[in-house]
């Protein structure tokens, strides 16, 4: 008797590509761990230590005994207040703590905001170049991304009228994040305002990712959309956590506030995900936001530096257009130049392609375009030490002459 193939894996899952950054940089720290001298411009993650007073907390959490139990499911009370007092008011008021969920990380909260607003076949605009998170989660949740391209001629911003031509019957979102990842572009207080009043006019929501909001330069102004427009707060979702500015990634703490019915919904959800957060973890995340701030200063004031060197290094590179960005720490080349031509006797015909040639040819990690929904660019952090930047920059200069 013959018997019924088993069903493997769903189909959900298996159309979900795997993180691109995360994949480049297990890459090169397996090609480090083998001896290789493997410079990484991958990982979106600073290269600083988490700042004392913060580690310090973690530690005094540890000999407390509430860290070894369960706490509530939408995170400690003081932490969900902490938050609502840093982004001030959200619409007509500061959020109560009720409206705060604290998740593991940024990518739990991108997850859940989508899986609460999402339902199947609802269009999501992207605007592109994006976080390569972005698609994947929105089509976790059943949604369908539709990528909304820029491109370097305009600073990687999309305008209302691209966003208005993708906008269908089934358009249900936008997700904006401003400082971006990949291309450090900044939306302009104008920019910012119009998108928010034509989201607010179509009934839109917005899921605004505000992770990189304190990496700005050159006195660059920041206005969050929900500051921008107020009456957009009661279709809006903000996400942010502590990874970037507070150098704590690997603490895996981060938030979204919204509407009271959104944040019950994603609360439930979380709720048989992943019960509470880390308590450790949520204490030292409420040192963080209450704390010294001088450490945020300091590894801006770095960003900056390396942002500048970074930039006048790569414009050396005749096969690289390369603006400055204004926010993050990421910068966004446009390779096409060097697209088609004999490198070391090998020819990258694309973006990704040419990533694949400088980690093997030059022992450098870049991440090409195409996880971004842009092929022909590359991604560089400039989150890496000083000389780690100027030996990086220097192969692939000296691969590419």
């Amino acid at each position: 008797m013959s018997k019924k193939p088993i069903h493997r894996v769903s189909k959900r899952l298996s159309a979900i590509t795997p993180s691109a950054t995360l994949a480049i940089d297990a890459k090169s720290k397996a090609l480090k761990a083998a001896g290789q001298p493997v410079i990484n411009f991958a990982p979106g993650e600073p290269n600083f230590d988490t700042p004392r007073n913060v580690v310090e907390a973690a530690l005094a959490a540890t000999e407390d005994p509430t860290s070894y139990r369960y706490t509530p499911g939408n995170g400690l009370l003081a932490l969900r207040e902490a938050v609502a007092q840093s982004i001030g008011v959200f619409g007509n008021a500061v959020p109560a703590a009720t409206d705060v969920l604290i998740t593991n990380g940024g990518k739990q909260a991108v997850y859940q905001a989508c899986a609460a607003i999402i339902d199947e076949g609802d269009e999501v605009l992207l605007p592109a170049p994006y976080w390569t998170t972005y698609p994947e989660t929105v089509k976790l949740a059943g949604g369908v991304p539709v990528d909304v391209v820029a491109d370097i001629s305009t600073g990687y911003k999309v305008t209302v009228e691209q966003l208005e031509a993708a906008r269908t019957d089934r358009t249900i979102a936008l997700i904006f994040c401003s400082p971006s990842n990949p291309t450090g572009a900044v939306y302009s207080p104008e920019e910012v305002t119009a998108i928010g009043k034509w989201a607010l006019e179509n009934g839109i929501w917005v899921i605004a990712d505000d992770i990189y909001e304190a990496l700005v330069y050159d006195g660059v102004e920041v206005l969050p959309m929900y500051r921008a427009v107020p009456e957009l707060a009661n279709q809006m979702v903000v996400l942010s956590g502590v990874a970037k500015k507070y150098a704590m990634t690997g603490w895996r703490v981060g938030w979204m506030i919204g509407p009271s019915d959104v944040i019950k919904a994603a609360g439930a959800l979380q709720s048989h995900l992943t019960s509470n957060v880390n308590n450790i973890a949520q204490k030292a995340a409420i040192e963080a936001l209450t704390g010294p701030q001088g450490a945020v200063e300091e590894m801006r004031e770095a960003f900056d530096r390396r942002r500048r060197l970074i930039v006048s290094m790569l414009r050396e590179i005749p096969e690289f257009d390369t603006p400055m960005p204004e926010g993050a720490f990421y910068v966004y080349s446009s390779v096409k130049g060097a697209l088609g031509r004999e490198i070391n006797g090998k020819v990258a015909n694309t973006s990704s392609e040419l990533a694949d040639l400088i980690l093997d040819e030059a022992l450098v990690a870049v991440v090409p375009g195409e996880a971004f929904g842009t092929p022909g660019y590359i991604r560089l952090s400039y989150a890496v030490s000083d000389e780690d930047l100027i030996e990086g920059i220097t192969r692939i200069r000296k691969l590419l002459a």
